[in-house]
């Protein structure tokens, strides 16, 4: 009983001992602790929640970025598709068009035949059409008119021609007798036999005045020799737009070996010339030297045209001197920068004009370097020499005379070819083109042709009409080439050297490669030259009224 009562009184006296109430110096600071523990408690869990929520905007911002990057993904890989298929298309494209190219050109290539030339007159109405004239689908001239033309006119002028050239022959004949005496006296210049070219000895001119190119060649007297420096020989010195050119140069044969010199063997108190001492007015007091008098360019061996052409003219003076007695007509120069363009007035005011061109052969050949062409109108250096082949191409012409039909009409297309020019040039004023440029499109018609019958009387106007619509097509590439010069299609018997024919072809309207108002000015004479022609055909042709031949020329 007491041991219960002892373990009531511990109890007792235990919870009395650990109540609160008994110690409240101790306890006093547990409820301040209490409240700032909450308070940092509350403000971690706000920073928690804050890097949670910053978290969370990371975590969502990244999940758009990828889904945009997704996006452009499937829309960079649709256009690399769609990319692909027209890359497909264009390289299809490419394939096709060279394939169409290459089919083009072998086609070009291959159309060799007379009979092309139909087919660029059809090309040529696509690319200039409304002309009226050679592209056209409808004749350009009625076959009657050119008849007319060709019976009224052009046979008229053949008879005349031969007249013509009947007398300048003898005349040319007396006079370079005459001038052969003045040179030998004077210069010690050997004058050969001249040779008549161009178209009044061709039997195809047609302009009035009538003219008559006389080529004359002269040789230098011994010991002197001719060196040619050809454009088209290895490692040649003439300038590249000189094509067609030769410097020739004045040498000496068995220099030191006692031959001597012209001026050596003068007497005293002769004026001699000499080629590359100059004027010996007598071996006592004459300096030799003199630049006023040398057939060579001033301080060179390399022969002058300038000087050559100032000599030839005084020779002529000379010449007509001595022989002006015996003939009832004047003689006067119509030009100062020709050498020999000389102008014959009868007393019935008739005309002719003749053309004496001084020239230097080439060797054997029928080649000659010539002082000018009567039609150039440039003026190329004085050392520079142009290359004339005229004798070839009349050579060329009389090959086609035996091979074409009897009654062939390319000279009656030459003829009016160059009767349009004319006149369109009285219309309109001089142009870059000219009747050797028109001469030279009828000769490739007729070595391009493969049918010789083509060319009879009865097919005039379609070669008229091949030959313009050539023209045209050469006017619009810029390019005419020499028709003996680098071409390998000449008959072997024409026998035109073979330096010539081997070497590149030389362009005749280079000038207008090089000069765009010159092709333009070109391009404009000869669309209304075929845009004028069936006018003036009809104009300049003669028609029967009532029986009697009425021409319409006002």
């Amino acid at each position: 009983m007491s041991g219960a009562v002892a373990r009531v009184c511990m109890v007792v006296a235990a919870a009395i001992l650990n109540h609160p109430l008994l110690f409240p110096q101790e306890n006093a600071t547990l409820p301040e602790q209490d409240e700032a523990l909450v308070t940092r408690m509350r403000a971690h869990e706000e920073l928690m929640r804050a890097h949670e929520e910053r978290l969370a905007g990371e975590q969502s911002r990244l999940e758009e970025e990828e889904e945009e990057e997704e996006e452009r993904r499937s829309r960079l890989a649709s256009r690399l598709r769609q990319s692909d298929g027209r890359s497909d298309e264009a390289y299809s494209w490419y394939f096709w068009s060279a394939v169409s190219l290459v089919v083009f050109l072998a086609v070009e290539v291959s159309r060799v035949d007379l009979a092309d030339a139909e087919t660029w007159a059809k090309e040529d109405e696509d690319t200039c059409p409304g002309t009226g004239s050679v592209g056209s689908g409808a004749p350009v001239l009625h076959k009657g008119l050119l008849s007319q033309f060709c019976d009224r006119c052009l046979y008229t002028s053949a008879h005349e021609n031969r007249r013509v050239r009947e007398f300048v022959e003898g005349f040319a004949d007396d006079l370079l007798e005459s001038m052969r005496i003045v040179c030998r006296a004077e210069a010690h210049v050997e004058l050969g036999d001249f040779l008549g070219v161009g178209s009044v000895f061709e039997a195809w001119k047609v302009h009035k005045p009538l003219t008559c190119d006389l080529i004359v060649p002269f040789t230098p007297p011994a010991p002197y020799a001719f060196q040619y420096r050809l454009w088209c020989s290895p490692a040649s010195l003439v300038p590249p737009d000189l094509q067609g050119f030769a410097a020739i140069e004045v040498t000496e044969k068995n220099r030191g070996g006692g031959g001597g010199c012209a001026c050596d063997s003068a007497v005293v108190g002769e004026d001699v010339l000499c080629l590359l001492h100059g004027n010996a007015a007598g071996l006592e007091g004459a300096e030799r030297g003199a630049d006023d008098d040398l057939l060579c360019a001033g301080g060179t061996s390399s022969l002058s045209k300038d000087r050559v052409m100032r000599w030839f003219q005084i020779s002529v003076s000379k010449a007509w001197g001595r022989v002006s007695h015996k003939y009832d007509f004047q003689l006067a120069f119509r030009r100062l920068d020709a050498a020999g363009a000389l102008k014959v007035r009868f007393r019935s005011g008739k005309v002719l004009a003749m053309n004496l061109i001084p020239a230097v052969q080439l060797d054997d050949t029928d080649a000659y370097f010539v002082s000018h062409f009567p039609s150039d109108a440039g003026s190329p250096p004085d050392a520079y020499w142009p290359l004339s082949l005229a004798v070839y191409e009349q050579n060329l012409l009389k090959h086609f005379a035996r091979t074409l039909p009897e009654n062939a009409c390319h000279l009656h297309c030459l003829q009016i070819l160059t009767f349009l020019h004319k006149k369109q040039t009285a219309l309109s004023g001089e142009s870059a083109l000219t009747d050797y440029h028109l001469k030279t499109v009828l000769l490739h018609l007729l070595l391009l042709s493969r049918q010789p019958a083509s060319w009879g009387g009865g097919s005039l106007e379609q070669r008229l009409r091949d030959a313009l619509a050539f023209l045209r097509r050469s006017l619009r590439e810029k390019r005419l080439t020499h028709v003996l010069v680098g071409n390998r299609q000449l008959p072997r018997d024409l026998g035109v050297p073979e330096v010539f024919r081997a070497a590149e072809p030389i362009n005749l309207f280079r000038p207008l490669v090089l000069q765009r108002a010159l092709h333009a000015d070109a391009v404009r004479h000869a669309e209304e030259m075929l845009r004028n022609a069936p006018a003036l055909i009809q104009e300049y042709t003669p028609h029967l009224v009532n029986g009697v031949v009425r021409p319409n020329i006002r």
